[in-house]
């Protein structure tokens, strides 16, 4: 991608920001969440107590903002991002008649506190730390600095609501209720299940807190919050695979699907991430072991995708993958596993390519989406910014280029972006939930501003699993020993042969000269495996035994750029094996004209075969033409 098209992309992914962020303030604020097609605000639903989807994370706190305050610092800059914080110090309160989820608020609004009071009240270069301070220039140290006139009430903010989510951990086990009420604590009817991921996924707020203060009074928030999910990996399966739900008062499991998915997703990123932030050595250990059993348990022969298994068997027991799964490419990169997380990721992409969008859920083995929603989720979008930043193959600038001009188009609004109800129909839903800003426009961003600072930084800082920056130097590690290398900078691939530079044909007509992630063999398989024709024939690609730097595939539309020396013309196997043996029973039988008549079919097949191939490939059904002539 040249430069000029990448900054592009920099200032569309900074109008959408603008767009959205806008439409809230301008039509929502200082309510929880916009609705993108009546173009209002809404709040908790006080008609329906029981409506989770709405309730769970909308507390009447102003959400959006709050949980946007530091992608608001990343994409606008530290003006707008002053000023964005003294409006939530005008207007946000927790003493509120609510009944929120705890994971969502810890997540969303806590996280959005403690990483904001850290922009507001350190100046830039100081987050970095002294080892590294001396790296920002004097430009921006200038513009990076300190909040003028602002006494840590952001810290106050969060202090108060930890205070209040206090009352869920007291349980027999420690684990939290999944619920509690912001003036009354846990109520008596409150339910007991959680989920892995719920009571697992907490440790990186309430730690960031406890360590803001340097009374140990504070520490009481770290404690809890590590216990949980100390108490979650002591209920283990044999295997080392954790189940989906857990009763909070019993420890016993209600829900033994092991996955990496809903559920259980962010338990895995917070055993590695809070190893990163708080150095402490017991995390790194306990994600090695979770990660190996995932390796053995969960992930299929090829390592296309993982399955959900029973956690005490390790047997497959559902057929689908989730669209919250498409975070684990990227902790596959901060594990330092690249190789991994580039399959997986191609596995997702191509899933996103079929739909132009990513169901909550697709069945692999039907292959539909069998949870058509699309709520703008992050996952994808985060994991390829990531990879993007491990091996800097433009392959991921473009992966980004098509994800963003497919929400644009798709679910643009005229105060914002609305989810899809179904991306089948791709009818709109009206909701724009806070994340769309605070992760999926951030990641969007970060990925084409490559000069940004947190770019230019990127091993100084760690993102919660809501996409909150929180920095790691000494602070954070006030009370462990330092961790001898961190993995939060990987290794760079190399981007070099036999992986052969592609020319891909879908929709993305200066999609040239990119590196494949990926030998064309396995782009082939995982196509075939979604149910996909998006791509040329890839059968016309000779697979190099030697280095070849020029080895490219034919452009459609442009068969000048063929090179005879890469290219070997092969007809479909399975149409040639087909024909030999129908073949030889009619030679028999019929006699040689009916032989001669079906090797001229033969070559009239194989020749249409490779004119599709160099032909751009239409939007009809995911079909290519081949494949229609075979139906017919």
């Amino acid at each position: 991608m040249s430069t000029d098209r990448r900054l592009s992309y920099v200032a569309r992914a900074k109008a959408m920001f603008r767009h959205a962020l806008d439409g809230y303030m301008d039509y929502a604020f200082p309510l929880d969440e916009l609705n993108p097609i009546s173009c209002t605000g809404r709040s908790v639903d006080r008609a329906d107590q029981n409506n989770w989807n709405i309730n769970d994370v909308l507390g009447n706190f102003s959400v959006t903002l709050v949980d946007s305050l530091d992608a608001i610092y990343t994409v606008l800059g530290p003006q707008e991002f002053h000023e964005a914080v003294r409006k939530v110090i005008d207007v946000v309160s927790f003493d509120q008649d609510s009944r929120v989820q705890v994971f969502e608020v810890t997540i969303r609004m806590l996280g959005g506190l403690v990483s904001a009071h850290h922009l507001a009240s350190t100046p830039f270069h100081t987050l970095l730390g002294s080892t590294d301070s001396h790296l920002i220039s004097s430009r921006d140290r200038k513009v990076y600095g300190s909040m003028p006139g602002y006494n840590g009430e952001l810290l106050k903010l969060a202090e108060d609501l930890g205070e209040r989510l206090l009352p869920a951990f007291d349980t027999t086990t420690g684990l939290p209720f999944p619920r509690v009420h912001l003036r009354k604590g846990v109520l008596p009817w409150e339910v007991s299940d959680t989920c892995t991921a719920g009571a697992g996924t907490l440790l990186m707020e309430f730690g960031a807190l406890s360590r803001l203060y340097n009374d140990t009074g504070y520490q009481i928030f770290e404690k809890k919050a590590k216990h949980s999910l100390e108490y979650i990996w002591s209920r283990r399966s044999p295997l080392n695979l954790l189940g989906n739900t857990i009763d909070t008062a019993s420890g016993v499991w209600l829900q033994k699907l092991s996955g990496i998915g809903a559920g259980a997703d962010s338990f895995y990123e917070y055993l590695l991430k809070s190893y990163i932030l708080f150095g402490d050595d017991t995390l790194h250990k306990t994600f090695q072991d979770a990660y190996t059993a995932v390796q053995l348990y969960n992930k299929d022969e090829p390592g296309w995708f993982y399955k959900n298994v029973d956690m005490d068997s390790g047997n497959q027991v559902v057929n689908w993958v989730d669209s919250l799964s498409a975070f684990w490419p990227g902790l596959q990169v901060l594990a330092g596993d690249v190789d991994g997380a580039v399959k997986l990721h191609f596995v997702f992409w191509s899933i996103w390519n079929k739909f132009k969008a990513f169901p909550e859920r697709y069945d692999f083995a039907q292959r539909v989406a069998n949870i058509g929603h699309y709520p703008l989720r992050p996952e994808l979008i985060e994991s390829t910014y990531f990879l993007y930043q491990a091996t800097k193959n433009p392959f991921y600038l473009e992966v980004g280029a098509q994800i963003l001009e497919d929400l644009e188009s798709q679910t643009k609004t005229s105060c914002g972006f609305a989810a899809m109800q179904s991306v089948g129909t791709k009818n709109l839903d009206p909701r724009m939930e806070s994340f769309f800003l605070s992760e999926t426009l951030k990641y969007l961003y970060l990925l084409f501003d490559t000069e940004n600072i947190f770019n230019k930084h990127q091993t100084n800082f760690i993102y919660t699993t809501e996409g909150h920056v929180l920095p790691i130097h000494p602070i954070s590690r006030s009370r462990n020993k330092p961790i001898p290398s961190s993995p939060s900078k990987p290794p760079i691939r190399p981007l070099t042969c036999p992986l052969p530079s592609v020319h891909f044909n879908y929709h993305l007509p200066t999609f040239t000269g990119t590196h494949a992630p990926l030998p064309i063999s396995e782009i082939q398989a995982i196509n075939q495996m979604l149910g996909l024709h998006t791509y040329a024939s890839f059968n016309l690609l000779e697979e190099p035994t030697t280095c070849k730097q020029n080895h490219t595939l034919v452009v459609p539309g442009s068969p000048e750029l063929v090179q005879e020396s890469d290219v070997m013309y092969v007809f479909d196997f399975e149409t040639v094996k087909l024909v030999v043996v129908l073949s030889a029973y009619l030679f028999v039988w019929g006699g040689w004209r009916w032989l001669f008549g079906c090797v001229m079919c033969c070559l009239r097949r194989g020749r249409r075969r490779m004119e599709v191939a160099t032909a751009a490939v239409g939007d009809d059904g995911g079909k290519d033409e081949a494949e229609k002539e075979g139906e017919e």
